[in-house]
């Protein structure tokens, strides 16, 4: 069952509500907390943990009392994205299928974006890949000192299931991270392109993005929820939405036409792991 904290001592449980295997989730006044809870698997984003993402934002999105919503990972990171011995196991699927999977990973992901109440990722460790870009979706974003993020799809000869980074970053700063598969991007480098709000030390997280909720809900939720609203629309003005949708309809060709190179380094990362296979591309790479 959820758990509502009515104040700073009390507990209720919340009846007909889901119950959740892979985060937690309680309100404390008025601000939501969602936490990731494979730790064991670097709170990689299984269909279990889409489903219990979805449930929790379906009570963020339409319970009045809760105002803002913080999303963080337990243990030593935030999330390393969408398992990968989930995506290894679609490997014989068609464009159909994969155009299934992959809309369900981009409505998961733009529900940050497009949620009425305001989204806050506080990122401490690794937040790569499907992780990354539903970070990049949260309005807000408060990271460790020592927060490692990026998009690492192209070394997978994967693409961007929401290609939002553009919009966050600019084209230039967008096709550097993407093009190289840049996993090792700081919080302070993030901060310098405009995709972090706020580095904070390792230890000052929990704290900082709590305060940064609290701020918020000190505002009017009637005016938060319009202003928000507002500068969605400014995007999707300007293409936002046609353009994502584009970019989903890239990744759906890349997953559903793989290529021979393709094909060897989803073999060799099924039989001998990932490392080898990264190993095995970047030989490549030195022999070209």
């Amino acid at each position: 069952m959820v758990q509502i904290m009515t104040n700073g001592n009390s507990t209720e449980t919340a009846t007909g509500s889901p119950e959740f295997s892979t985060i937690r989730f309680h309100v404390d006044k008025g601000v939501a907390r969602i936490v990731l809870a494979r730790p064991g698997a670097l709170n990689a984003i299984n269909p279990a943990m889409m489903r219990d993402l979805n449930a929790a934002m379906d009570i963020v999105d339409t319970d009045a009392a809760v105002k803002a919503v913080i999303i963080s990972g337990e243990g030593r990171t935030f999330s390393a994205g969408f398992d990968l011995k989930a995506a290894a196991a679609r490997g014989e699927m068609d464009g159909e299928r994969w155009r299934a999977v992959l809309e369900e990973d981009l409505d998961l992901i733009l529900r940050f974006w497009n949620s009425p109440k305001p989204t806050i990722a506080a990122v401490h460790g690794y937040c790569l890949g499907g992780a990354f870009e539903l970070m990049l979706a949260c309005d807000i974003v408060v990271a460790a000192d020592s927060a490692l993020l990026g998009a690492p799809e192209a070394k997978f000869g994967s693409g961007a299931v929401a290609l939002l980074l553009p919009w966050v970053t600019g084209p230039k700063l967008a096709k550097e991270i993407l093009f190289t598969g840049d996993d090792r991007l700081t919080s302070v480098r993030a901060c310098q392109m405009g995709i972090v709000n706020e580095v904070v030390p390792d230890g000052d997280l929990e704290v900082r993005a709590d305060r940064m909720a609290r701020r918020i809900v000190s505002s009017s939720p009637h005016a938060v929820k319009y202003l928000k609203r507002a500068i969605n629309r400014t995007y999707d003005v300007m293409g936002f939405k046609e353009a994502v949708l584009q970019g989903l309809e890239i990744e759906i060709f890349l997953e559903s036409h793989r290529n021979a190179e393709r094909e060897q380094f989803d073999r060799i990362r099924q039989d001998e792991g990932l490392q080898a296979a990264l190993a095995w591309r970047q030989a490549l790479s030195d022999v070209g």
